[in-house]
C-alpha cells in the first residue's frame, strides 16, 4: 500500500471494461479519476492536476494523441507521465505516442501487474523531478531546457521573465538565440538590451536529448559580474548553496532533494572551492546577498 493517495486520471471510451484495474488502482492507495474522452478529461484537468495519465488513444471526438498533445502543450500540467494504454499494437502507433509526448505504451488487454509497476515508476521519477524543478524555482534561478527538436521544454519563473524580458515571451527566438545544434557544455551566450545583458551557459545532458542552460543578467552599469555568475557551480551544486541560505542543515536538504547529508557535504565541499570561500557561514551569506 502508498503512504500517500497519488492521483491517476483514465481516460478510456470504454471505461466499464477498465473496473478490474481502477479497483486495483484504489486498493494500491490510487485515487482513481474517469473521464470517457479527451474533452471532458481536459475539462478534469482544469479542476485537479493529476499525478500520472492512462490514455486510450482510439476514441471518437478528440483522440490520445492529440489530448496528449495538449496537454503536454499546458505549462501547469507538461510535467505529468501519461501512458498510453491502448490495442494499438503497430510501430508507427507506438512512435506517433511518443512523439505526442507519452512516456510509456502499454498494449490492450492490459495486465494490471505490469501497468501497477510502471505506474509506479513514472509517478516516482515525476516527484523526483518535481521536487528539483521546485528547488530552483525557490532559489531564483534562471534554468531552462531545450529539447532534442530544439525546442523549449522547460523554464524556471525566473527564466520566463528573462525570455520575456529579452525575447518577448517567444521561445523559439530564444531557442534559436541558443543555437543548440552546435553547443557543448560550458559554451556562453549573450544578448544585449539596452543596458542590461542576457547571458546563457549550457551545463550540459539533462535527458534524452536535453540540455540544460543557466541564465543570468547583468546591468552594464554594474562593475564586475558577481561571484555566483562566475563560478561555474553545477544545477546540484546550485539548489544546494540555495537551501543552505536559508538555513537549511545538510540534513534538511538531503531530504528535500532526494540525497544523502554525505552527498550534501560533498557539494559543499566544491562549493566553497568554486567560491574561494572556507566556510558554511560565508557562502550562506554570498549567497544571501547576490540571491537575495
Amino acid at each position: 500500500m502508498r503512504e500517500a493517495s497519488d492521483i491517476v486520471l483514465v481516460v478510456d471510451d470504454m471505461p466499464r471494461s477498465l473496473g478490474a484495474l481502477c479497483s486495483e488502482l484504489e486498493e494500491h492507495g490510487y485515487t482513481v479519476l474517469v473521464a470517457s474522452d479527451g474533452e471532458s478529461a481536459l475539462e478534469r484537468l482544469e479542476l485537479v492536476t493529476p499525478d500520472a495519465v492512462l490514455l486510450d488513444a482510439l476514441m471518437p471526438g478528440l483522440d490520445g494523441f492529440e489530448t496528449c498533445r495538449r496537454l503536454k502543450s499546458h505549462p501547469a500540467w507538461s510535467h505529468i507521465p501519461v501512458i498510453f494504454m491502448t490495442g494499438l499494437s503497430e510501430t508507427d502507433h507506438i512512435v506517433k505516442a511518443f512523439d505526442a509526448g507519452g512516456v510509456d505504451y502499454v498494449v490492450k488487454p492490459v495486465r494490471t501487474p505490469e501497468v501497477l509497476a510502471r505506474l509506479a515508476t513514472h509517478v516516482r521519477n515525476a516527484h523526483a523531478a518535481r521536487m528539483a524543478r521546485d528547488a530552483i524555482d525557490v532559489g531564483g534561478h534562471g534554468v531552462l531546457m531545450v529539447d532534442a527538436h530544439r525546442r523549449i521544454a522547460w523554464r524556471s519563473p525566473q527564466a520566463a521573465a528573462w525570455v520575456g524580458e529579452f525575447f518577448g515571451g517567444d521561445d523559439s527566438a530564444c531557442a534559436a538565440w541558443l543555437d543548440t545544434s552546435s553547443a557543448t557544455a560550458g559554451d556562453m551566450r549573450t544578448s544585449t538590451l539596452g543596458r542590461n545583458t542576457i547571458s546563457a551557459r549550457q551545463l550540459g545532458a539533462a535527458g534524452l536529448g536535453e540540455t540544460m542552460w543557466l541564465l543570468g543578467v547583468r546591468c552594464d552599469d554594474a562593475p564586475s559580474a558577481s561571484r555566483l555568475a562566475t563560478a561555474s557551480l553545477t544545477p546540484r551544486e546550485t539548489e544546494v548553496l540555495s537551501w543552505i541560505a536559508k538555513g537549511k542543515t545538510n540534513r534538511d536538504v538531503g531530504e528535500i532533494l532526494g540525497m544523502s547529508p554525505r552527498t550534501v557535504n560533498k557539494h559543499l565541499e566544491h562549493v566553497f572551492e568554486k567560491l574561494g570561500v572556507e566556510t558554511r557561514a560565508a557562502a550562506a551569506a554570498l549567497a544571501s546577498r547576490e540571491l537575495g
